[in-house]
């Protein structure tokens, strides 16, 4: 993708020293400028947004992590498909809990399921915690972890339910940080920030590396401006009651963005989602250029349709793409400072949020890395939101689905019809 960007510039700046600019050529360049600044301007106001909620957030996890004397019974939902990299690791530190009374559920479609196998066999390092292992045989639903999620419901003892992906190391004290909120009865569902862990390799660094600042500056920006009205996956608790009122999981088992529908219906139902001070790890799991390739346009072409203002939005949160374009245009125009400048200041913006949202907010271990890879995520991450436009199309356990309003999944070979409605939030 940046091979292509640099022949497409060398190209670009090639037009413009082989003939003398016209005015119709210098005011369409000028035009183009305009909307380099314009977009610099509007990236440096989200900056500023997202610096002052992450002191928010700061100010607030200070505050929320003295008290810790609420400990209600818990059930951990762990739905698992498959022996990825590290799951034994992984599915153990959930079994290190520092907490009185939980219990955890395991659910795959089989009970031969390889990611089943690893967990009985962690499970038998730890016979003092509760444990149950689960299938759904062929779900009935395209997303199959909706089906895993109604059968662990029902053989839940407890009726505060934590569900976390398996690619998700948490620390002891995980489960005393997200019980606290649920003190509040006006508390339905809860989530957490993660930040991106990932083996050595450019691209899967990357990844993390958008996980940690690029989606936590997106999530902080959110909850100070409009409170959390959406969950993120790692990390969801949500207490029997609400799941009940929104009319169970299966609601949204067609649905791509489980995390999403879920945090939506319950703020719908009138209770508060919370966003905890508590930052968990969430280890990259898929490798090599192409896998993250396709990862990250799913989940950026799933974000067009779950909150399509928003995701729209989202392109003038970038700084990079404006300052590139700041650069060209200005060497098109023979003012080459103007344009190293413009492309200085992208990057110089890109740096310091990332030092704010990496040491503040989710606390990135290798905070320098961080901060020198972010300005090329941050060329990435617009690059795969303007490709979230090219289609509604999205490949799904191989098997390729049409998404429509809220993000429902339909066959390709199906269509949905304009006014047809999202999912009832009622019983």
């Amino acid at each position: 993708m940046a091979f292509v960007f640099s022949i497409s510039a060398a190209s670009f700046l090639s037009i413009f020293q082989l003939q003398d600019l016209g005015p119709s050529a210098v005011a369409i360049l000028h035009l183009l400028l305009g909307v380099a600044l314009l977009g610099l301007m509007a990236s440096t106001v989200f900056t500023l947004l997202a610096i002052s909620a992450t002191i928010r957030f700061r100010l607030n996890r200070n505050h929320a992590s003295s008290g810790s004397d609420f400990l209600p019974p818990l059930t951990l939902f762990k739905p698992v498909h498959g022996d990825e990299p590290g799951l034994e690791a992984h599915l153990e530190s959930f079994f290190r809990q520092d907490y009185p009374t939980y219990e955890i559920l395991f659910c795959a479609r089989s009970e031969h399921d390889p990611g089943i196998l690893t967990a009985r066999r962690v499970a038998a390092r730890y016979p003092h915690i509760p444990v149950r292992f689960l299938s759904t045989g062929e779900p009935q639903y395209i997303n199959a972890k909706v089906a895993s999620l109604e059968v662990m419901e029902a053989a839940a003892t407890h009726d505060i339910f934590v569900i976390s992906d398996s690619d998700v190391h948490v620390v002891p004290d995980y489960l005393r940080a997200i019980a606290q909120p649920f003190r509040s009865d006006k508390v339905g569902a809860l989530t957490c920030l993660y930040r991106g862990e990932a083996r050595p390799g450019l691209w899967g660094q990357l990844e993390a590396v958008g996980m940690s600042i690029e989606m936590t500056a997106g999530v902080l920006v959110a909850n100070m401006l409009e409170g959390m009205q959406f969950l993120l996956g790692p990390t969801m608790a949500v207490r029997r009651k609400c799941v009940r009122a929104i009319g169970g999981f299966g609601v949204f088992g067609n649905y791509c963005a489980d995390d999403f529908m879920l945090g939506k219906l319950v703020a719908e139902k009138g209770y508060t989602c919370v966003l905890s001070d508590h930052v968990i790890n969430h280890v990259i799991v898929s490798e090599g250029f192409v896998d993250t390739q396709k990862h990250q346009i799913r989940w950026m072409r799933s974000t067009r349709f779950s909150r399509p203002k928003g995701h729209f939005g989202t392109s003038l949160t970038f700084s990079m793409p404006f300052g590139i374009l700041g650069l060209l245009i200005a060497l098109a125009l023979h003012l080459p400072t103007l344009g190293l400048i413009l492309f200085g200041y992208a990057v110089a913006v890109r740096m310091l949020l990332a030092l704010v949202v990496g040491a503040f907010a989710v606390r990135e271990r290798i905070l320098l890395r961080t901060i020198l890879l972010y300005p090329l995520r941050d060329f990435l991450g617009f690059c795969y939101w303007a490709a979230s436009y090219s289609s509604d199309l999205i490949l799904w356990r191989g098997r390729e689905f049409r998404l429509a309003k809220d993000g429902l999944m339909v066959p390709a070979t199906e269509t949905v019809g304009e006014e047809e409605p999202a999912i009832s939030a009622g019983a």
